[in-house]
C-alpha cells in the first residue's frame, strides 16, 4: 500500500529570502489549510462541549426569563453554530501564528524571534476578552435589552437561537477586540505603520476604532460602550508597546554598531 504523506507545517521563509510568486501562493495555501484544520479541530471540541458551553451562556440571562426553542431543527442548528463559534475562538492563536509566520520574512530576525511570545500572548488576550465579555458585557447588555420597556413588552420567554447567537457574537467580538495590541504591534514591526506617525495621528486612530466598535455585534448603547472602552484602552496600550519595542530595537542596533 502506498504510504500516506504525513502532514507538515508550512515552511517559513527566512528574513530576506527571495521566493517566486508561485512559492508565496503555495505557502499561503498551506497556511490557509492549516488554519482551516485548526478551526475544524476546534469545532469538534466545541461540539463535544456544546452542552456545557450553552449552559454557561444561559446562566447569564436575568432571573425571570426562560429560553425556548420554536422550530424542529432549532436545537441542533443552535448547538452546531455554538460549536462553530467555539472552534473559531479556540483556533484564533493558531490563526494569528500562521498570519504572522507568513509576513515575518519582511521583519528582521530580532523581531521574528517574538513570534513564540505572540502566540502565547494571543491566547492570553483572547481568554481575557472572553472573561470580560462573559462577566461584564453580557450581563449588562442582557439586563438592559430584556429590561427595556418591561412594562410594555413581557420578555418572559426568549427564543434560544437568537439569544445564543447574540451571546456567541459578543464573546467572539470581545476575543477579537483584545487581540488589537497584536495587530497594531505587528503592523509597526513590519513597517507598514510608523510608530511616530501613529502617535501623532491618535485622533484618527480613535475615530477608526470607534467606527469599528459600532460595527461590532450589539446595537444597544450598553454593548457598544462596553466594546468601545476596551478598544480605546487597548489602542493606547498598543501604541506605547510599539514605542517600547522601537526603543529596544534602536538600543540593540546601537550595541551592534558600537
Amino acid at each position: 500500500m502506498p504510504k500516506v504523506p504525513r502532514p507538515r507545517l508550512p515552511r517559513r521563509l527566512d528574513h530576506g529570502e527571495e521566493a517566486s510568486l508561485v512559492e508565496h501562493l503555495d505557502e499561503l495555501r498551506q497556511r490557509l489549510f492549516f488554519m482551516l484544520g485548526a478551526v475544524m479541530v476546534g469545532v469538534v471540541i466545541g461540539f463535544v462541549l456544546h452542552k456545557r458551553i450553552i449552559h454557561q451562556l444561559l446562566d447569564t440571562i436575568p432571573p425571570g426569563h426562560r429560553v425556548i426553542t420554536i422550530t424542529v431543527g432549532e436545537s441542533f442548528m443552535t448547538s452546531l453554530w455554538v460549536a462553530i463559534y467555539t472552534g473559531i475562538v479556540l483556533a484564533m492563536p493558531i490563526i494569528f501564528w500562521q498570519i504572522w509566520s507568513f509576513f515575518v520574512p519582511a521583519v528582521d530576525k530580532e523581531h521574528a524571534k517574538l513570534i513564540k511570545y505572540f502566540v502565547v500572548l494571543a491566547f492570553v488576550l483572547a481568554a481575557i476578552g472572553l472573561i470580560f465579555g462573559y462577566y461584564i458585557v453580557l450581563p449588562a447588555a442582557e439586563n438592559f435589552l430584556l429590561g427595556f420597556d418591561s412594562d410594555t413588552f413581557k420578555h418572559q420567554e426568549v427564543q434560544a437561537r437568537p439569544f445564543l447567537t447574540f451571546c456567541t457574537n459578543v464573546e467572539l467580538a470581545m476575543a477579537l477586540i483584545w487581540e488589537l495590541p497584536l495587530f497594531v504591534v505587528g503592523l509597526t514591526r513590519m513597517g507598514i505603520i510608523k510608530t511616530e506617525k501613529l502617535r501623532k495621528n491618535r485622533r484618527i486612530a480613535y475615530f477608526v476604532t470607534a467606527c469599528l466598535a459600532v460595527a461590532l455585534p450589539g446595537v444597544d448603547p450598553v454593548t457598544v460602550t462596553l466594546e468601545t472602552v476596551p478598544l480605546m484602552i487597548l489602542l493606547e496600550a498598543s501604541i506605547w508597546m510599539s514605542v517600547l519595542l522601537d526603543k529596544r530595537s534602536a538600543r540593540i542596533k546601537a550595541e551592534r554598531n558600537a
